[in-house]
C-alpha cells in the first residue's frame, strides 16, 4: 500500500532544497551598486564634513616625510585617501569621475623617528609607521560650482584634530593650481593610486 505524504511537507522540502542550491559557495553573485553619498552644503555654500568616509573605498596612502624633505615637507603625513563608493563604481564603468565625486584625504602623522631619515624600527623592521590623525582635505567634483578650478573644489577641514564641521573652498592658488598642472587625470593624482589609474584591477 502506498504511503501518502502531506502536500505541505513536500512543498517545504522543495523550498529548503532550492534555498540550499541557491546558497552554494562559489555561485556568482551580482553585487548591488551602492547608493551614492553626494556632497552636503550649508546655506552659504560651505562643504559639510562627509559622513562615514572610513567605510568608503580606500585607494592608497602616499607619504612625504619631513626628514626626506629638508624638514619642511608640505604634507609630512600619510595621505589616507578614500573615494565615495557609488562614484567609484561609476568611474570603473566609464573611466570618468562623475559629478558629485568626493575624494577624502585623511592626514595621519608618523610616529617619532629614531634615525636621521625619520624612520624608526619596529617588529616588522625599519620604516615609517602611522601615528595620530591630523585633520583632512576633501575634493569634490562639481563643474557648475567650481568652473575656475577645473570643475573641482578643494577643502581643508583642519590640519589638526578634531576635523572642522564645515569648510570653505580654497583659492585656486593653493590646491587647485598643483592639481591642474600635474595630476594625471581630471585633476586627480591617479598615478599614485593603482585602483584609480587602472580601475579594471578591482
Amino acid at each position: 500500500m502506498l504511503k501518502r505524504f502531506p502536500i505541505a511537507g513536500l512543498v517545504v522540502g522543495a523550498a529548503v532544497l532550492v534555498g540550499f542550491m541557491a546558497a552554494r559557495p562559489g555561485d556568482a553573485q551580482t553585487p548591488a551598486t551602492p547608493k551614492r553619498y553626494l556632497p552636503e552644503w550649508t546655506a552659504s555654500g560651505d562643504l559639510i564634513l562627509p559622513k562615514g568616509f572610513h567605510r568608503w573605498v580606500f585607494v592608497g596612502s602616499p607619504l612625504t616625510p619631513n626628514a626626506l624633505n629638508g624638514g619642511k615637507a608640505n604634507f609630512p603625513e600619510f595621505h589616507n585617501v578614500y573615494i565615495e563608493p557609488g562614484s567609484y563604481e561609476i568611474y570603473k564603468q566609464t573611466g570618468e569621475f562623475p559629478e558629485g565625486t568626493i575624494l577624502f584625504k585623511e592626514l595621519q602623522l608618523t610616529l617619532p623617528g629614531e634615525n636621521s631619515d625619520g624612520s624608526r624600527t619596529e617588529l616588522s623592521g625599519r620604516g615609517y609607521f602611522g601615528g595620530p590623525l591630523n585633520g583632512a582635505d576633501v575634493t569634490v567634483k562639481d563643474t557648475k560650482r567650481f568652473p575656475d578650478t577645473g570643475g573641482w573644489g578643494y577643502f581643508n577641514f583642519h590640519h589638526y584634530e578634531p576635523k572642522a564641521a564645515t569648510a570653505k573652498a580654497m583659492p585656486k592658488s593653493e590646491c587647485a593650481y598643483c592639481h591642474m598642472a600635474s595630476a594625471k587625470k581630471d585633476e586627480v593624482w591617479t598615478q599614485f593610486y593603482p585602483l584609480l589609474d587602472n580601475p579594471k584591477l578591482d
